[in-house]
């Protein structure tokens, strides 16, 4: 609950490791001074400001005094920096690969990660699958993961998740939104990842689909499943739909990457470039460098601003590389 707005006259708040000093920063304050195992905080709303967690945060103050009333002074206006940016999404990141990891273990029933187009959520996520891939496959032992894209129809589902319904198998389904807009595909969904210690699905209609493929109408998921997806769940407007997915995602951990300006997408890249993305292509230093100013001056004329557009940058710059810009001009940008 929001108390008004404070004034911090002498505070800190440790940001990604650093302790950050807040004097004269103004916060909407949620809760009054009190003394924890640390010291004195004050609680206050960090979503309000950028840079800041999404959420409620306590910042280290030594007394009551140490904030003040701030009346009707707006919230403190701040930008966040670019390696305060680069920083979260990294964490981000690697969030989603220790949340794989749990996911593959059993420890975490579902995880839904959501995000625009390209910016590597599906590489983050079979990175680290494939490793467990590679352990099964010298071990000459069953693969325990599969990854579903596109279409799938409700009884498609129904029998992929019965292929894979064994203990620590794990389903990807990536861009498969169909089975979110569908009621019969949601419903099935819950019944394989609902809190009970037994989630066992049925299939209550004839099937010759089914019968022919010796599937039984019922049967006990164990599994586990992640959804990689660009929806965001909060935007969808059909109140039907949003209830059976607000039920799914009660299911499961939900990770939005938070990836949704050009600046965030431009910095993103300039991370993953910088961290050896395109290594693999042989190019000159420089050459990257020119790739990513490239993208970085033309962001506003792209078809679509992501790492997949880099790469095929870079293969133009690896195929063409007196002439790769004009290429690119033609390959990757809208018409004007």
């Amino acid at each position: 609950m929001n108390m008004g707005n404070i004034r911090i006259l002498s505070g800190t708040y440790k940001i990604r490791g650093k302790e950050v000093e807040l004097a004269g920063m103004v916060f909407p304050m949620v809760e009054e001074f009190k003394v924890g195992a640390r010291g004195g905080y004050v609680t206050v709303n960090g979503k309000a400001i950028p840079g800041f967690p999404d959420r409620n945060i306590k910042i280290s103050v030594d007394t009551a005094a140490s904030y003040e009333n701030a009346g009707n002074a707006a919230v403190t206006a701040r930008e966040e920096t670019d390696e305060e940016t680069i920083e979260r999404m990294r964490e981000r990141f690697d969030m989603l690969e220790e949340m794989t990891k749990a996911t593959k273990k059993g420890a975490v029933r579902a995880m839904i990660v959501s995000g625009p187009p390209g910016v590597g959520k599906s590489h983050g996520v079979e990175k680290v699958l494939g490793k467990h891939d590679l352990i099964a496959t010298l071990g000459d032992r069953p693969v325990k993961y599969e990854v579903v894209k596109g279409a799938m129809s409700a009884i498609g589902l129904y029998c992929k998740l019965y292929k894979m319904a064994d203990k620590d198998n794990v389903i990807v389904f990536d861009d498969c939104d169909s089975i979110f807009s569908d009621e019969l595909s949601l419903n099935i969904l819950k019944a394989a990842l609902d809190s009970k210690k037994t989630r066992r699905i049925c299939w209550n209609t004839d099937s010759f689909k089914l019968r022919n493929e010796g599937v039984p109408d019922s049967f006990e998921f164990k599994g586990s499943a992640i959804f990689i997806t660009n929806i965001k769940f909060d935007n969808v407007k059909s109140k039907k739909m949003r209830d059976h997915l607000e039920a799914l995602e009660s299911r499961c951990h939900y990770i939005d990457l938070a990836i949704d300006t050009d600046r965030e997408k431009m910095l993103r890249i300039q991370q993953i470039t910088k961290d050896g993305m395109l290594d693999e292509y042989g190019l000159e230093p420089e050459v990257v460098e020119e790739i990513v100013d490239y993208i970085d001056m033309n962001k506003k004329k792209l078809r679509e601003l992501s790492l997949r557009t880099v790469l095929k940058v870079a293969d133009l710059a690896k195929a063409f590389p007196t002439k790769w810009e004009a290429m690119a001009e033609n390959t990757v940008m809208r018409r004007a």
